[in-house]
């Protein structure tokens, strides 16, 4: 009895020692950072003199010029969309080809350019939506016309170097709020 004592002492030691295998052991995964944005409530843009107003998310500022070009602001996430407006003077042509120039003047440090055409008829708004991926400048930028009078261009750029993988929530934050503008924008003439 003493001698299978020690049989089953030494066989569970044996087993005990067989499971302590170093290689099944995993890295500890690294932290995601979380990144919480208020939820988006929009406001039609106050009286700015321009011909044209659209919604705005109320978390994001709006410094005007007089010429209707404007800067919106993101405070908490030191993004910035520039906006600028020009009319329409028989250089439709030359506004699109600027338009769609300022795009692609990223590729260079972008991994894709996807542009997304716009059409509104209700409100008479034609445009395109680029969406920027790669550490470029500018991940988001789109152009918006009614093709007679009114031309509206708009970029999205954060006050950072840029690193795509970080700045993707926020990107896609701001940028769900530039389609935002381009659906309800109205031109005022």
């Amino acid at each position: 009895m003493h001698y299978s004592l020690r049989l089953i002492a030494t066989l569970l030691v044996l087993i005990l020692l067989s499971s302590c295998n170093d290689s099944d052991v995993l890295p500890k995964p690294s932290g995601q950072l979380a990144l919480d944005f208020p939820k988006g409530n929009y406001v039609e843009t106050e009286n700015t003199g321009c011909p044209f107003s659209f919604e705005l998310n109320e978390y994001a500022r709006v410094l005007a010029k007089r010429d209707c070009s404007m800067k919106i602001e993101y405070p908490g996430m030191d993004a910035t969309i520039y906006l600028n407006y020009r009319p329409v003077q028989d250089n439709l042509r030359q506004l699109l080809i600027d338009g769609q120039k300022l795009s692609y003047e990223h590729n260079q440090k972008a991994d894709v350019i996807a542009d997304y055409p716009f059409v509104n008829q209700l409100n008479k708004s034609y445009g395109m939506m680029y969406e920027i991926e790669g550490n470029a400048a500018s991940n988001a930028q789109f152009y918006v016309t009614d093709s007679t009078k009114h031309f509206l261009t708009a970029a999205l750029y954060f006050n950072t170097q840029p690193n795509y993988d970080s700045i993707l929530p926020a990107v896609d934050y701001v940028k769900s709020d530039m389609v935002k503008m381009m659906e309800t924008l109205t031109w005022r003439d």
